[in-house]
């Protein structure tokens, strides 16, 4: 199913003011490169530290506000950079806890389902502590009041890093619940593209510590659940339009560095 048009031009008119933000704030890196500069001209070393630069922001600059923009037609609530709860119950913690030795030591598979279910019956019980969790990249509440909490990551996250991942994702729930136990809350990390394409996504480096069914969506998994089928390949035109049609003003932005 194809992109209605008006959402088209939404996600193209996002791209384009991400894109346009980017080289109004952007400054080449001062630092001295006298090889780089040599070997490669200040223009070319002036485009690396820029994409360098666009990689190290592209989830907040640009895949977050193209989330929102994609997910509104589907979702009754679509943000970003979200609080997911100010509190967690002693109990919820020990939970928590538990399920994370479980886990490392292997004693246990994931299974996102059963954990949610043992949060919500301590989520109240015990002392309430007051925390400040990660943020919450994009949260979408659903039609059937489903509540979606995002993270998303990198293309190719650190496999050690996946342990931290999962804590924040059982925290987000755990907060989420104490204020109200009765919530159907889901927590995902989303990985906006497939690196590996054609081959299928590595996900052997998550397996052990996340639930890959329940806990994970990556490229088209992602896009197609926040448009519907089809929103995938649609947000890939969209992207490719944006660059033929600001080709002019990006090689402009370019030229500046020419001859110094």
């Amino acid at each position: 199913m194809a992109l209605p048009e008006t959402q088209i031009k939404n996600l193209k008119d996002v791209l384009k003011n991400s894109l346009r933000n980017k080289f109004a704030n952007h400054s080449p890196e001062p630092a001295s490169m006298p090889f780089h500069t040599r070997l490669l001209g200040k223009d070319r070393l002036a485009l690396y530290q820029f994409i360098h630069s666009l990689n190290t922001n592209f989830g907040t600059t640009i895949f977050e506000p193209v989330a929102k923009t994609l997910a509104t037609e589907n979702f009754k609530l679509v943000q970003s950079q979200q609080v997911a709860g100010l509190q967690i119950s002693s109990e919820a913690h020990n939970v928590i806890q538990k399920i994370m030795d479980n886990l490392a030591t292997a004693v246990t598979n994931p299974n996102k389902p059963e954990e949610i279910e043992a949060i919500r019956k301590v989520c109240q019980q015990g002392e309430m502590r007051n925390v400040r969790l990660t943020k919450v990249d994009i949260k979408l509440v659903a039609k059937d009041d489903t509540i979606y909490l995002f993270d998303l990551k990198t293309a190719k996250p650190n496999a050690g890093g996946f342990k931290e991942f999962k804590r924040t994702l059982l925290e987000w729930i755990a907060s989420s619940l104490s204020s109200n136990p009765k919530l159907n809350i889901q927590t995902l990390i989303a990985i906006p593209y497939n690196p590996y394409e054609p081959q299928p996504y590595n996900r052997w480096t998550m397996r052990g510590m996340i639930d890959l069914q329940n806990e994970l969506k990556v490229a088209k998994e992602f896009w197609d659940f926040l448009g519907g089928e089809g929103a995938y390949e649609g947000l890939l035109d969209c992207f490719e339009q944006v660059g033929i049609e600001m080709r002019d003003e990006i090689d402009k932005y370019f030229s500046r560095f020419k001859g110094f």
